[in-house]
């Protein structure tokens, strides 16, 4: 089925080309999410304008991006995880756990724009990139620490904290 996209999509093209895709996809996705129309005779007198309207919206895209990039500049995340005794995480840092740290912090950025080719699973500093496109990236710093190490099913303090330190008192 050939469909016409409203929207740039990374795996088809920018907005305004012609595409053939599967029928399926373009039924079920493209176009009930409004990222492409039918290509036929009065829409593809419509493919000019479908590009203009594109290019304006990355214009302000871009500038949008260019701010998130000036805030995300410096930002150092840190998470707090059990590990075992060899630094290897029970469980993982996500895109998502990297999402919501950043928008806690007042970043608001897409899962997407995370690139990350596998979880983080082990204690230590890591540089994680966030690219909304090819020409604006930035990365940050993800820390990763432990404050418990699991121990052959024991659980012991690694960083002694004023809560966990008693005194001993003797008793007369």
């Amino acid at each position: 089925m050939n469909v016409i996209l409203t929207k740039d999509i990374k795996a088809l093209g920018e907005a305004g080309k012609l595409v053939k895709v599967k029928p399926g996809y373009a039924r079920n996705y493209l176009l009930p999410n409004g990222f492409a129309i039918p290509a036929n005779q009065k829409n593809l007198s419509k493919v000019e304008e479908i590009k203009k309207i594109a290019a304006d919206e990355k214009i302000a895209l871009h500038g949008k991006y260019k701010e998130v990039i000036n805030k995300i500049e410096g930002v150092a995340l840190t998470f707090v995880r059990k590990a075992d005794e060899n630094n290897h995480l029970f469980g993982s840092v996500s895109e998502n756990d990297i999402v919501q740290a950043l928008a806690e912090k007042e970043i608001e950025i897409h899962k997407a724009d995370v690139v990350m080719e596998k979880h983080l699973k082990e204690v230590g500093s890591f540089n994680v990139e966030i690219s909304f496109t090819s020409e604006l990236t930035t990365s940050v710093k993800v820390n990763i620490e432990t404050d418990i190490v699991i121990v052959e099913d024991i659980e012991v303090k690694h960083h002694e904290t004023d809560e966990t330190k008693t005194e001993e008192t003797e008793v007369e």
